[in-house]
């Protein structure tokens, strides 16, 4: 069985993991410079072409809204980048549950906080050593982001080890 970890941010990424933890492959959160003013958006389609092919039965991504320093612009692409997630899921008959960002840091062992998204590159390192080159870079926060959040969602259905 295939699961996903969604890291939904344009700097996002889309985690495809075994049923008991194990990291399969990762895809940076496809975008192109098609949304408002040519600002950069995700691309629907190049979305729904990565989930198609994960044959996924099940995706688990972070709850995430507009925060108040968000301006009208970014935060309507926030909600459009959350629509097009939900939406490519459910045609894909994939089912979905969102995670308070609270929630998967506590079950990866990461204190809450900007400032301590580097830890989870640190997280992945460890868990899957064998696959530390895909959190090497600094940028690679997301791609940790978006493993881990597979694996809280597992650990909330008893199926992956802590």
């Amino acid at each position: 069985m295939t699961i996903l970890g969604i890291d939904p941010g344009l700097d996002g990424a889309i985690a495809v993991l075994t049923d008991s933890g194990e990291l399969v492959e990762i895809r940076d959160m496809p975008t192109l410079l098609d949304g408002a003013k040519g600002r950069r958006a995700v691309n629907p389609a190049l979305f729904a072409s990565i989930i198609y092919s994960t044959q996924a039965s099940r995706a688990y991504c972070e709850l995430v809204g507009p925060r108040p320093t968000d301006g009208t612009a970014g935060a309507f692409g926030f909600g459009r980048t959350r629509g097009i997630i939900e939406g490519v899921l459910a045609a894909a008959g994939v089912p979905l549950e969102l995670i308070a960002p609270p929630a998967w840091k506590r079950s990866a062992g990461i204190a809450p906080g900007k400032e301590n998204k580097d830890s989870a590159r640190s997280v992945a390192i460890s868990r899957w050593p064998s696959q530390a080159a895909l959190f090497a870079r600094k940028c690679d926060c997301d791609r940790a982001e978006a493993a881990l959040i597979g694996v809280a969602g597992l650990l909330r259905e008893g199926r992956a080890a802590a």
